[in-house]
């Protein structure tokens, strides 16, 4: 059927009221009876005049659902593609449906929906402009405050849940649906509203549908971040979710480096050139306001996350998300980081990050990121804010596989730049076997293969080797000159967290039968049992045993710790 046809039916006589009626007289019953639909709110919505109806969109069963809560026709655009067929364009039609070309703005459809609103009908916006499903809401357009603006017309937002789950294929089940209708906004009428008034009216609806999506039940979106640690990615982060616009508070370890931070705003020693927002709300760690927070992120190095999670898991709300940013396992037992935070904090979904992302570089440059969750809704939540701050982000179940990623890359780095000081081909081994051996432990853990071939592997490992700035990387380097491993991170004045947690990974991987020689070898080095010449040797001869040196170096624990501790969240 001819689209401007089908415009002109909707602005001239409207809906067909037999076929209208009767639809209503079928459907209204079977809703209450087969969905069990709730109606809430409906004192708001008025009897008469123009209104607009601004609702989230989860099912293509939210325009019949919203029919239902008035005693009287309702408008909606829907896509264009639905009205090919003649005999589905003449029904849409009749029931008050006019089509609309998505993609970009349509002022013929939205010419439409004003004359309807004209006449003193209700015309239905879904502010996301297509459906959103699972999870929080998108992120609304600005065509419903055009629209508010240029008819004065009121608008009632509304929340719909329950409909997403309706449909199975071709079947449909028997699934709990309610719908909320929040107070009537009305905001005064303008001719030609500019793109910015038109984006801030519809600033103001959004927030009374996502109240209204709440109170339902619905999974809340992402407003304010709290950061344990403000070392190089604490900072980053900071200025990351700052960029996608949440509130954000970033906890330093001590007063007088909050109180520095605060005033200079620039991480001189962590993340020197990069500027915190003014938004950004500096504090000591003990300070956070973490029962206000939507996600929490421990950026704290592996050695200092049981005490910053001990200090702090307790505040956590139930209704609130954790992001871990260390790589490594967490002593005595050798737990992945957030098996470990899981356990403690009583939070909805505990996420990692992976792949390659150097704070500084990823700030100026951009990143692609891999989070690894086992709930696919936060998932796609932090992907959404980490895309709004400028990052690729990639999503994965495999957070075993993300995690042991990360402490694989580690390692291998640190091997590298150990062995190269007796050539590539010495570097390159150390790091391929180092390699290979986490991810057979990966694969015993659950990880999977791809997780270490992608981004969050091989991706972050040659990020690392290349880059002159790595922490794991100079530490190694110093290993190879026969630096002690206990001396590495006051030269490098903050923790390297493959030198601190290769003797856990290795003894890790012992204890759970997972043959790891190379890696044995590198934990030697770190403590002191060997040299970088005979780790080197080891390497790439074809066998023989782990030759001792006479003089071991000191224990590395202590000082690993010690490393940890200045690192973990200083300012």
């Amino acid at each position: 059927m001819d689209r401007s046809r089908l415009l002109t039916r909707a602005q001239g006589r409207g809906v067909n009221p037999v076929i209208y009626w009767l639809a209503r007289a079928v459907l209204q019953p079977f809703f209450h009876v087969y969905f069990r639909m709730r109606r809430i709110g409906m004192e708001h919505v008025p009897a008469e005049g123009p209104m607009i109806i601004a609702a989230n969109h989860r099912s293509f069963m939210d325009p019949w659902v919203i029919g239902m809560m008035l005693r009287r026709p309702v408008y909606y655009v829907a896509k264009t593609e639905l009205f090919h067929h003649p005999v589905a364009a003449w029904l849409l039609s009749s029931l008050g449906a006019f089509p609309v070309d998505r993609g970009g703005g349509d002022r013929d459809a939205m010419d439409a929906a004003r004359r309807i609103l004209e006449r003193g009908d209700v015309v239905v916006i879904f502010p996301e402009g297509t459906r959103t499903r699972p999870g929080a809401l998108g992120s609304p357009k600005r065509g419903v405050g055009r629209l508010a603006l240029q008819t004065g017309a009121p608008v009632v937002p509304v929340a719909l849940i329950g409909t997403e789950a309706v449909r199975r294929g071709w079947r449909i089940r028997p699934h709990k649906i309610r719908i909320r209708a929040g107070r009537p906004l009305r905001f005064p009428r303008v001719e030609e509203p500019s793109t910015a008034l038109a984006r801030a009216v519809t600033g103001r609806i959004w927030p009374c549908i996502e109240l209204q999506w709440e109170w339902l039940g619905g999974t809340p979106a992402l407003r304010r971040a709290a950061i344990v640690g403000a070392g190089s990615w604490g900072t980053g982060l900071a200025v990351a979710f700052a960029r996608a616009g949440l509130e954000v508070e970033l906890g330093c370890r001590t007063e007088q480096q909050a109180v520095a931070l605060q005033r200079s705003r620039v991480n001189h020693h962590y993340l020197p050139g990069i500027r915190l927002p003014e938004s950004v709300r500096v504090t000591n760690a003990a300070r956070l306001a973490l029962d206000r927070a939507d996600v929490v992120c421990f950026a704290v190095p592996a050695t200092a996350l049981p005490s910053a999670v001990g200090a702090h898991a307790h505040a956590i709300h139930a209704g609130a998300a954790v992001v871990v940013l260390c790589k490594g396992l967490i002593a005595p037992h050798g737990m992945l980081p957030s098996e470990y935070v899981a356990e403690r904090a009583s939070a909805r979904a505990v996420a990692c990050v992976g792949g390659p992302g150097h704070a500084a570089d990823a700030l100026e440059c951009g990143a692609s990121l891999v989070i690894g969750c086992k709930d696919p809704i936060f998932a796609a939540q932090l992907a959404r804010v980490f895309k709004d701050a400028g990052f690729g982000a990639d999503t994965t179940t495999d957070v075993a596989g993300v995690e042991l990623a990360g402490a694989a890359k580690n390692a291998a780095a640190l091997a590298a730049a150990a062995a190269g000081v007796s050539g590539p081909n010495a570097a390159g081994a150390a790091a391929g076997k180092v390699f290979a051996e986490v991810d057979a432990f990966a694969r015993r853990r659950g990880g999977h293969e791809e997780t270490f071939a992608g981004l969050a592997g091989a991706g972050d490992l040659v990020a690392t080797v290349v880059a002159e700035c790595s922490r794991n990387r100079r530490a190694g380097a110093l290993l190879g000159q026969g630096v002690p491993a206990q001396s590495i991170a006051d030269e490098l004045g903050q923790a390297s967290e493959a030198l601190d947690g290769v003797g856990l990974l290795a003894e890790t991987m012992r204890r759970e039968g997972v043959p790891a020689p190379t890696l044995e070898r590198l934990a030697a080095l770190v403590e002191g049992r060997i040299d970088a010449g005979a780790f080197s040797a080891g390497v790439t001869a074809p066998g023989g045993r782990l030759r001792q040196s006479a003089t071991p170096a000191a224990p590395l624990a202590t000082a690993g710790s010690a490393a940890g501790d200045r690192g973990a969240g200083s300012a």
